[in-house]
């Protein structure tokens, strides 16, 4: 009777225990409930595309699953973590090694960016302490043919070089939030309650042309390969709106292999390193001495005996040209004819053509990580800088720097800052050279283009071409390589009526060749012939036009 007693004393109290907890006192059990049922989950969200001008996808976000595991739930069975590596594709040291530094956590990743049969074969195995979240990872269609004009994110999906970094915070989306209950084994058993929606990011797109970025960087990596060069850069632009139709790069890298990012590979080199230009910066100096009223085209300067002494150093020529006038200068690229007419011009005067083209500051692209060369002011030069600085050295300048000044040249002198993004109709620019004095430009760089120019290979059949080639030694331990070159071309098309503006840039050619009439122009005109052709630019030169000519410069006949 006592024992039964006491039970059932015991029995009265405990369920006055239950019926005071459910009733009167219940929030503490209903807290720590929830606490261990309830769980408040991220949704990602999707980041927007990428697309070329055309529709074309450049950049898109694929569903994946990465795995993680709360190490104070998984070691009671660590005993299975050979089976758990082996579903991963890991060595189980490294899962033992992970979970024995981060035993008092609760969340480590184990695998990043699985597809999702992966995943689902991994989750399959019913390992407590194993878990699945869903994530996004960007997959890059073209490959390295864009990459560097791209960009890439990491592996939590955000833009880290390129137009990736340039406008995440357009493209990424903002996760939302739900409440679910989850089992024992952190499973989502039941969706309570949404939270907040989440917000995909929005799709950009691109000035990028797909088809023209291929021919240009097939083109560049070609020329690079075949000179045994250490580097090279290419920008195609549309010479009516600014907008950046192909920019390319060599060396390359494979954006969809996390494992191939290194810096030197994915440098958007036409935007961060900056060069010396050579005579590529010689039609600048003929804009200053137009805008001087003292030139015309058909002024007549000495250049004999070929080379020209100025404090103390010596401007040399190819060849003495004896008595020619601008134009010839230009078709000759004449360095002492360009001296001689950058000394007898007003300093200030020169200087503010130049930055009136945008040397010496940025291009206002917006493009991550542009530099902004190099102009010196025109109160430090020295007699020799100024005589230098007519023929590109003692300047610097970016890939897209100089095709954006040679914009300005096709754009009958207007300035319209460089454009990533397609934009619908041109934008309004700025005056800032008079637009009588770029089209005679045009017409005497269409000299450098003919047979008896520097750039006659620059040459594309049926069309006019107004380009300039520039071989510079690259400056290297206070002084110049004498085996080093920058082999530059820059061109316009057509001439007559400007559509597109193509700058090649070739680092350090090492089979032989080095001049940019040899190295530099053969990649201008490939280019510019498929592109001319792709874009569907109606030829202005039918003199030299013909069929078979035509199919040469495309590759389609012997």
């Amino acid at each position: 009777m006592l024992v039964l007693g006491v039970f059932t004393l015991a029995a009265v109290a405990l369920l006055g225990r239950l019926v005071y907890l459910q009733m009167f006192d219940n929030q503490f059990l209903q807290d720590q409930g929830k606490e261990r049922h309830l769980r408040v989950v991220r949704i990602p969200a999707h980041r927007g595309m990428i697309l070329d001008r055309n529709g074309q996808p450049l950049a898109v976000s694929t569903p994946v699953d990465s795995i993680w595991m709360n190490p104070q739930e998984i070691s009671p069975v660590s005993g299975r973590i050979p089976q758990l590596a082996h579903a991963l594709g890991v060595r189980s040291h490294d899962v033992m090694s992970l979970l024995r530094q981060n035993h008092d956590k609760e969340f480590v990743y184990l695998v990043r960016d699985l597809d999702p049969y992966a995943a689902h074969k991994v989750m399959a195995l019913n390992i407590p302490g194993v878990y699945t979240q869903r994530e996004y990872r960007r997959y890059y269609p073209a490959g390295e043919v864009a990459a560097q004009v791209l960009g890439f994110t990491n592996v939590d999906d955000v833009g880290q070089e390129g137009l990736e970094l340039a406008y995440n915070d357009w493209l990424h989306g903002i996760p939302g939030a739900e409440r679910v209950i989850v089992d024992r084994y952190g499973r989502s058993v039941q969706d309570v309650e949404s939270l907040r929606a989440p917000r995909p990011g929005k799709d950009l797109v691109a000035s990028i042309d797909l088809r023209v970025q291929y021919l240009a960087y097939r083109a560049l990596k070609q020329a690079v390969l075949e000179q045994g060069a250490e580097s090279g850069s290419i920008i195609v632009m549309d010479a009516k709106t600014g907008e950046v139709l192909a920019m390319a790069d060599q060396p390359s890298f494979n954006p969809n292999n996390r494992g191939d990012y290194q810096a030197g590979a994915y440098r958007n080199r036409a935007v961060t390193d900056q060069f010396e230009p050579g005579s590529s910066m010689k039609p600048f100096t003929i804009v200053a001495a137009l805008l001087s009223g003292r030139y015309t085209p058909n002024t007549v300067i000495n250049t004999t005996p070929g080379f020209y002494r100025v404090a103390g150093y010596t401007i040399r020529d190819d060849n003495d040209y004896g008595a020619i006038n601008l134009t010839t200068i230009l078709e000759k690229s004449s360095n002492v004819g360009a001296s001689k007419i950058a000394l007898s011009l007003n300093p200030e005067l020169l200087w503010n053509t130049l930055a009136a083209f945008g040397f010496g500051r940025s291009s206002g692209s917006g493009f991550p990580g542009e530099v902004t060369g190099s102009l010196p002011n025109y109160r430090d030069w020295s007699v020799a800088r100024q005589a230098t600085i007519s023929y590109g050295y003692g300047v610097a300048v970016t890939a897209l720097q100089l095709a954006d000044a040679y914009d300005i040249i096709g754009d009958n002198g207007v300035s319209i800052p460089p454009s990533f993004v397609r934009l619908d109709a041109p934008p309004v620019g700025q005056q800032v050279i008079p637009a009588a004095v770029t089209v005679t430009l045009r017409r005497m760089l269409e000299t450098v283009v003919s047979n008896e120019g520097t750039g006659k290979l620059a040459g594309v059949a049926g069309y006019h071409v107004a380009g300039k080639t520039g071989t510079a030694h690259i400056a290297q331990n206070g002084g110049y390589s004498n085996s080093d070159y920058y082999s530059v071309f820059a061109g316009i098309a057509p001439a007559t009526d400007p559509r597109l503006v193509t700058v090649v840039v070739i680092r350090g050619p090492s089979r032989g060749q080095y001049y940019a009439a040899t190295v530099a122009a053969p990649v201008f005109a490939r280019v510019m012939t498929g592109a001319l052709r792709l874009l569907d630019i109606p030829p202005d030169d039918l003199s030299n036009f013909t069929t078979t000519a035509y199919m040469v410069k495309l590759g389609h006949a012997s």
